[in-house]
């Protein structure tokens, strides 16, 4: 199986919307997309983007600078994003309930693949599920949304842990590895090899290592930080989910970014 090829890094908008009443404004907020872009840029390389005299840069980004949205240049450099933006971003993160915006992605992979698609984060060790979508198929799946599952033997469990930090993980490894089933990974190296993979690849997958006739994948959801706070999983009965079915693991990953970008993520790189 191979992964999907990492979405383009995101550029700044060059339309302008239909009618736009106020028109610096529209200006302003593409300045902004530049500099996150970029990191940084001078008035006259944002002119250019913008098809505009750098005087009307200059007096957009003056009054950016006012407000700690952006950098003023210190010598030779470019303008730069400010500390008013993290303040910004940080406020609106702080609100953002990660089952709430998960339930949306959760209900359209659902419908998409056919399976129960499952949001889960970890706490203590554990994995817990927050959120939960199901198909209509013929057998459903139990509702997992509370459940604490291991997380070496479940798919985002694995996603989860691959992204602790190393201290997290040998704990969970000193906890002990329980065998769930034979197809559990219970030996600390080998499962240490197993989360370098999903580390590279960008998604994990669960062969029956949890239950019997269990199957799943999923990926890594980030949070405008770029951390790793959540897996997105879509979970099955073997017969449904057959490893050779396993590719469809693209749409997870797009899942998986949709609600990354939902958290205030960038994307991909």
């Amino acid at each position: 199986m191979n992964a999907p090829t990492s979405p383009e890094n995101a550029t700044a908008p060059t339309h302008r919307p239909p009618g736009a009443p106020v028109r610096s404004v529209d200006r302003a907020l593409t300045v902004l997309s530049i500099l996150a872009r970029d990191g940084e840029a001078t008035l006259s390389q944002m002119a250019r983007e913008l098809g505009v005299h750098k005087s009307t840069v200059g007096r957009l980004a003056e009054v950016l600078v006012h407000h700690d949205l952006v950098e003023a240049p210190d010598g030779a450099g470019g303008y730069r994003l400010g500390v008013g933006c993290l303040r910004l971003a940080g406020a609106t993160a702080a609100r953002l309930d990660l089952s709430l915006e998960a339930q949306p992605v959760c209900d359209e992979l659902s419908a998409q693949i056919g399976e129960t698609t499952n949001v889960a984060i970890t706490r203590d060790g554990v994995a817990i599920n927050v959120c939960q979508a199901e198909a209509d198929t013929a057998v459903a799946m139990r509702n997992w949304i509370g459940q604490h599952t291991a997380l070496h033997a479940t798919s985002n469990g694995k996603v989860l842990l691959a992204h602790l930090s190393e201290e997290d993980r040998h704990a969970v490894f000193d906890a002990g590895l329980e065998p769930f089933t034979a197809h559990t990974l219970t030996r600390p190296t080998e499962l240490t090899e197993e989360l370098q993979r999903i580390r590279g690849r960008g998604w994990a997958y669960a062969v029956e290592e949890y239950e019997e006739g269990l199957n799943a994948v999923a990926a890594p959801v980030f949070d405008h930080s770029g951390a790793v706070v959540a897996g997105i999983s879509v979970a099955g009965p073997s017969y449904r989910l057959p490893p050779d079915r396993l590719p469809d693991v693209r749409s997870v990953i797009q899942a998986a970014d949709t609600l990354s970008r939902r958290l205030g993520h960038g994307g991909r790189r």
